[in-house]
């Protein structure tokens, strides 16, 4: 197996480690703002939260539908501070209308992934799920490890190397 190829089987169940991601959104005067959401992921790798409308994050997001996620690994689980694993997405939200039959797909999963606190959010009218779209991104296993995902692809790593950075 190719380093390539063994990046690309961790990339594809490294999501699968977290419950949640940290989000990177800007406000209408272009103040950043970073929070978390829990979420679930699809095959294609679309990404779902359940938020309020009251969070700054949701408020931004609907203001600027332009976000960043990150999931990273656990700082007491890496060997060496400066090369976590991590893994980033350019992505844009759209809202799932509630009670619609995506929205009802989508919400059983987070109730089979996060339990009996999901039938209380359900009763929230200020709660909502956003399907956030990745377009690109890329994967940092370690030094010199570090892999573009193809926009035409979200499912395919491509190397990074000196003269793909110039």
């Amino acid at each position: 197996m190719t380093q390539l190829e063994k990046a690309q089987a961790e990339y594809e169940k490294f999501p699968e480690e977290f419950s949640s991601i940290i989000i990177s959104t800007v406000n209408k005067q272009g103040i950043p703002n970073a929070s978390y959401a829990p979420f679930v992921m699809d095959d294609a790798k679309n990404i779902y939260i359940y938020v309020s409308g009251l969070a700054t994050h949701t408020q931004n997001i609907q203001d600027n539908p332009h976000l960043n996620v990150l999931f990273i690994d656990d700082e007491a689980k890496t060997k060496q501070i400066f090369a976590r694993r991590r893994l980033n997405f350019d992505c844009t939200a759209t809202l799932i209308e509630r009670e619609t039959e995506k929205w009802l797909q989508i919400v059983d999963k987070f109730a089979i992934r996060f339990g009996e606190l999901i039938a209380t959010l359900r009763s929230l009218p200020d709660f909502r799920i956003l399907q956030l779209t990745p377009h690109s991104g890329r994967f940092v296993i370690g030094f010199g490890a570090a892999y573009n995902i193809n926009a035409d692809n979200i499912n395919q790593l491509v190397q990074i190397t000196k003269d793909s950075l110039s």
